[in-house]
């Protein structure tokens, strides 16, 4: 299991952020970005999760307000990366969008956010990513690719076209590399034809030679 990370490495952008009323309705608290500032490594997933309340630890953004810490996917991109040599000290985790958002219909799950919330949370990311300087920008999944591409003036043209594909990002000196949702990462490594350790070694020389 991957070290859960310190709070005091908790990075709030601001005391509050009230953009997008559903999105302040839905939330527990905001989840914002963790690790070190000079990570060389920023790694962005969509939103976080809702998580679970009754977890020990591991009970997601949601509740932590620290991105990636829910038991599935944030224990599991941890370990992925860990695995292909860049652990806690070479990682800072965000999240696209800071707020859980809530289904209207069922509080517990999420749904995906609208284009304008992320738009509005692109400010924080942004600053996220200038404040670190890393020399990757790991998405993970569509839509975090997405939201990182919009910042980079680049297009996802098919998603799965684009995992392990590194996009040159100059303005801010970085280089975006897309990898896949860790919810979905079992489904699709066999398509690649992938093993996880193959997904391991390719990421690792991936990132070596950007």
């Amino acid at each position: 299991m991957p070290p859960f990370p310190d709070p005091d490495e908790r990075e709030p952008l601001a005391d509050d952020c009230r953009r997008c009323p559903a999105l302040v309705e839905g939330r527990e608290c905001i989840s914002w970005g963790n690790g070190p500032l000079d990570a060389d490594l920023v790694v962005v997933g969509e939103a976080p999760g809702y998580g679970d309340p009754d977890a020990d630890r591991w009970r997601g953004g949601n509740w932590t307000g620290l991105a990636y810490t829910s038991r599935h996917s944030g224990r599991r991109v941890r370990d992925l990366l860990a695995d292909a040599g860049y652990g806690h000290e070479n990682c800072y985790f965000t999240n696209a969008v800071k707020c859980f958002p809530a289904d209207p219909e069922d509080p517990t799950t999420n749904r995906e956010p609208t284009a304008e919330e992320r738009e509005n949370c692109r400010p924080y990311l942004r600053e996220e990513i200038e404040t670190v300087a890393p020399s990757v920008v790991v998405t993970t999944g569509t839509h975090a690719t997405q939201s990182v591409f919009a910042m980079a003036g680049h297009e996802v043209d098919g998603f799965l076209d684009a995992v392990l594909e590194p996009v040159p990002w100059p303005a801010l000196e970085t280089t975006v590399l897309p990898l896949l949702h860790p919810s979905y990462q079992d489904v699709w490594l066999s398509r690649f034809g992938y093993s996880r350790r193959e997904y391991v070694d390719a990421i690792r020389q991936t990132i070596r030679s950007v």
